[in-house]
């Protein structure tokens, strides 16, 4: 092997594959010869190639210097002997003696057993092990580090045969290459419903064709000017008004102009171009690298560590695609399924209604992403593992948003099952859809109002579709983060009059702004915090930064002028933060008056229950509001400490358990007490088990998600509210800590012949 400074071997031997690549003959051919010639060129005695199959076992598919009556005799299962251990690590093994290691697997059919010196590198490609590509000597050595990089530039491309399907031929039915098998994955709901469809990448790979180089000179200088265009990009954003001050964004871009002129990484880069990649292949080595120690690290901070350098590559093979001119525009196809591994919420509204799910490497079901989703009507899943790189531009894949899995290149008989699935949920939306214009009137003549929550302007049709009286739940904040720039009031008060308009008429109730922990605004410095939902968020930030507050409620009360408001404030935890919440919003009103401006003919201001802390003082919250309004989501994750985006905890507690209905009940016992109106708009609302629950303790007045007013007004339409509060008395009553509300409520519903 020629030493560092001479690479006419491992160039020699690109210029050789590229030819051997290029001639018309059979994929075994093609694969004989290109062991020949790796051995031939590194000077050993045996090369073989490993193939991973459907099952995850290991195939030897081609062989120099083995016995050839063990290719596609020899497998070795998922993980054994140093072949499996190269292909599970996705990592080089050198290994000048390979009989002592622990994991040597002895195959007498290939008569191995002669030989000692062992260099195994894995196949890889978007980090995905496709193989394991060895060669042997009988000395006892260690391979240099020219002749492993020699070795891993040849198995990039074999990964792309690999990956061209062109040795599906050579294998037996249940025994294909893993590259193109179906994937099944699960994650966690973040908007229900059914996708079918073809994958659209949210960050589309570039797609390398040419591996070989004829000018390395030629490519080391185009690296070179990618990487100066790629460190100038950066240092142009954080230049940015708007960006100079922000906070996680930045942070996120500072991380990359570091990484951008982090020597290792460069060093590595320029060492693949020298043994005769091009640019863009060298990107592709170092990046696939990269993704496959990303895909095996379980420390999160490494993790996150790894993901920054895989964005990085993909901005720098983007740079290079621009220094060759090539700007393909990609055209959505019809049925787009989005996959990603994050997105903003700003960048799916970019798409509208052009696609019919999206699929997350992260993601959390209350994460302003997944509410878009759900207020675009599509199918979501998100914490998806390796989703981005697993998927290519075009695969068949279903996204199914009722259990939170991914199917991707499905089998026929799958695609068929979900089909039928797709079909029979329309028919169940035709059959609420002829709800729509029926009041929500228990059998016994209780009368339950249903509203929906909103936040966007593309959730306002919903109101007239599902016929709801109004919008119990309007989230402000998501203007904020969908926006580039803090809002200023002229934008806001005609957005809020839009929605007034779209209400035509109805009740709409605003939350005011509730930003801080997981809600981090693009233009705000995040604060890092220890527990951000216990932190500075909510009504503590708003009443910290009362320029903020007095901005949206001018705007509110301007674009309500002649009109009602409704208006509550978010994570009230004693009373004094609801006094001075309402003294500001007196204020502009004050500002207004004094203005001459129009104002809205009736104010009613609210507080939200989400804080059990406010349990305690319902008397006297109850004394200075006009109504009140659970927060169910955050109320259940304090009352049992449990985050609920944390997937190890979320489910651990039940929200309908004895200890949150007691709770509920409380506040609209004492909501009537007082004689004010209480609300419950959390995500127990859009479920009609939980809702039932609910309408038993006493709830009247709902909001929920849109999708879910069918499937609820149904059950209320079949409900007696009499025999279900008789039911769920003796229930709460129960001090043995052991009752299963849940499946008693489940089963009277069905005894009752209440739809769920």
């Amino acid at each position: 092997m020629p030493k560092r400074g001479s690479l006419g071997g491992p160039r020699v031997l690109l210029r050789r594959l590229r030819e051997v690549m290029a001639e018309p003959v059979s994929a075994q051919e093609r694969l004989d010869k290109i062991v020949v010639m790796i051995a031939a060129n590194m000077v050993a005695e045996v090369c073989s190639v490993y193939v991973l199959r459907v099952d995850g076992s290991l195939e030897l598919y081609a062989t120099e210097g083995l016995s050839r009556e063990a290719v596609h005799l020899t497998v070795m299962r998922a993980g054994e002997g140093l072949v499996g251990l190269v292909a599970k690590e996705a990592e080089s093994l050198n290994l000048p003696n390979a009989q002592t290691h622990p994991a040597y697997s002895y195959k007498p059919e290939t008569g191995e057993e002669i030989y000692h010196s062992f260099l195994g590198v894995p196949v890889l490609r978007a980090g995905n092990t496709l193989g394991v590509l060895v060669v042997q000597n009988r000395a006892r050595r260690t391979y240099s580090e020219e002749e492993v990089e020699a070795l891993q530039t040849t198995a990039m491309v074999l990964a792309e045969m690999i990956a061209s399907g062109e040795l599906t031929a050579l294998a037996k039915p249940g025994a294909e290459p893993d590259v193109r098998r179906p994937v099944n994955a699960k994650g966690v709901v973040l908007s229900e419903g059914i996708g079918l469809g073809h994958v659209v990448l949210h960050e589309p790979r570039v797609v390398v064709k040419n591996f070989i180089a004829d000018d390395a000179q030629k490519e080391e200088k185009r690296l070179n000017q990618a990487v100066d265009a790629l460190r100038a990009s950066i240092d142009a954003m954080l230049e940015e008004e708007g960006i100079a001050r922000a906070g996680e964004h930045r942070d996120v871009l500072e991380t990359y102009r570091m990484f951008a002129h982090d020597r290792g990484w460069l060093h590595k880069l320029h060492e693949a171009v020298e043994t005769g990649l091009t640019a863009e292949a060298a990107v592709e080595r170092v990046q696939s690298d990269t993704r496959a120690r990303m895909l095996r690290q379980t420390d999160p901070y490494l993790r996150d560590h790894f993901h920054d350098l895989d964005d990085l590559a993909n901005r720098l093979l983007r740079e290079l695609v621009k220094l060759d001119g090539q700007h393909e525009k990609m055209e959505l196809p019809e049925n787009a399924i989005l996959v990603a591994r994050n997105m903003s919420p700003a960048a799916l509204l970019d798409y509208g209604n052009r696609i019919r799910g999206v699929v997350l490497e992260e993601g959390a079901p209350t994460s302003h992403v997944a509410i878009v989703a759900r207020a675009l009507g599509i199918a979501a899943v998100g914490q998806v593992p390796n989703a981005a790189g697993a998927a290519d531009q075009g695969d068949a894949i279903i996204v199914d948003g009722d259990t939170g899995e991914m199917h991707l290149r499905p089998m026929p008989d799958l695609q068929k099952a979900y089909g039928e699935k797709v079909r029979l949920r329309a028919r169940r939306q035709a059959q609420y859809a002829e709800l729509r214009d029926l009041p929500a009137v228990t059998k016994d003549g209780q009368r339950v109002e249903l509203l929906i929550n909103a936040g966007l302007l593309v959730d306002l049709p919903h109101i007239a579709e599902t016929g709801a009286e109004g919008i119990g739940l309007f989230r402000t904040e998501l203007q904020f983060m969908v926006s580039a720039t803090l809002p200023r009031v002229f934008v806001q008060t005609q957005f809020y009059k839009a929605v007034m308009d779209a209400a035509d008429g109805k009740p709409v109730t605003f939350r005011s702004l509730d930003i801080g922990g997981d809600k981090v605004l693009p233009y705000m410095r995040s604060l890092e915090e220890e527990n951000p939902a216990l932190g500075w968020r909510a009504i503590r930030l708003s009443l910290d930064r009362p320029g903020l507050l007095r901005t949206q409620f001018r705007a509110l009360l301007q674009a309500t002028a002649n009109r009602d408001l409704r208006i509550m404030f978010p994570m009230i935890a004693n009373v004094a933060e609801f006094d001075q919440a309402k003294m500001l919003l007196e204020r502009e009103l004050t500002h207004l008056r004094r203005h001459r401006r129009d104002l809205p003919n009736t104010i009613r201001v609210g507080a939200m229950v989400e804080v059990p802390s406010l349990l305690f003082a319902l008397d006297e919250i109850l004394e200075r509001v006009d109504f009140l309004s659970v927060g169910s989501n955050d109320l259940v994750q304090f009352l049992f400490a449990a985050d609920r985006g944390n997937p190890h905890v979320a489910g651990r507690f039940d929200s309908i358990s004895p200890p949150v209905l007691r709770a509920l009940k409380r506040i609209v016992e004492m909501g009537k007490a007082h004689n004010k109106p209480v609300a419950l708009c959390g995500e127990l609302a859009s479920r009609p088990l939980e809702a039932l629950a609910l309408i038993a303790l006493g709830y009247r007045r709902l909001s929920l998600s849109p999708s879910a007013m069918g499937p609820v007004k149904a059950m209320i339409l079949g409900l007696d509210t009499r025999a279900a509060e008789k039911f769920l008395e003796p229930l709460l009553a129960d001090v043995s800590g052991t009752i299963q509300i849940r499946e008693r409520l489940a089963d009277f519903a069905e005894k009752s012949g209440i739809p769920l």
